[in-house]
């Protein structure tokens, strides 16, 4: 099994965004609204999969003033994390949990450059079997980290509602029914992602977000 296609650039995206507008006529409606799409690319290793165990649970603001903390205390590589005891990282403002969690990932020794070239299904299963991470923040590394175009977050709350509203659903549609309805946007469901998640933003600034 091979990555699939990488998302590396702006004209990737807009290579995807045009094959699903071709194909969807509700997908090419959204970008209608949307306007162009963000390439949302970030690194990838270690530090990336922290910084989101860092983010769960927590406001953005918080999450950054607790990973500036851990950056500047050493504490956002592995071999720092194992040096920390209880006390250095709740000094930077970690939970039990999170420190329970960070020492995880620290421990499970994952060979990021490997991951590269690894398949996004096994990269999902690698990632997700380290305590803290989820099937949420896996996907998201795939996406935005590895660049993956054809993995999707189906347990989005963000997609659900977007895709609720876009296709005119009478309820979110669970995590297990999305991903079904994903399919459709194969080969480029990284991108029909980022439209959905796009959408969602221009359908709450326009009061189109219901309980």
């Amino acid at each position: 099994m091979s990555v699939g296609r990488i998302i590396v650039c702006d004209d990737c995206v807009r290579e995807g965004a045009a094959w699903l507008a071709e194909r969807d006529e509700r997908m090419a409606a959204a970008l209608r609204d949307t306007g162009p799409l963000p390439l949302r690319l970030r690194p990838d290793g270690f530090d990336q999969l922290l910084n989101a165990i860092v983010s769960q649970q927590v406001s953005v603001a918080s999450a950054n003033a607790i990973w500036t903390r851990m950056q500047e205390a050493g504490l956002s590589d592995p071999a720092g994390v194992r040096r920390a005891d209880d006390a250095a990282l709740r000094a930077v403002g970690l939970s039990r949990q999170k420190m329970r969690y960070a020492r995880a990932l620290a421990d499970a020794d994952i060979d990021y450059v490997a991951l590269r070239t690894t398949p996004s299904p096994e990269v999902v299963k690698t990632l997700t079997q380290v305590s803290g991470i989820g099937a949420w923040t896996a996907e998201i590394y795939a996406m935005f980290s590895l660049g993956r175009a054809d993995v999707f977050a189906p347990g989005d709350l963000a997609l659900q509602e977007a895709a609720r509203i876009l296709y005119d659903l009478p309820d979110r549609p669970r995590e297990r029914a999305l991903r079904e309805l994903a399919l459709a946007w194969s080969p480029w469901r990284s991108v029909a992602a980022r439209i959905l998640w796009a959408y969602y933003r221009v359908a709450t600034r326009h009061g189109g977000i219901s309980d």
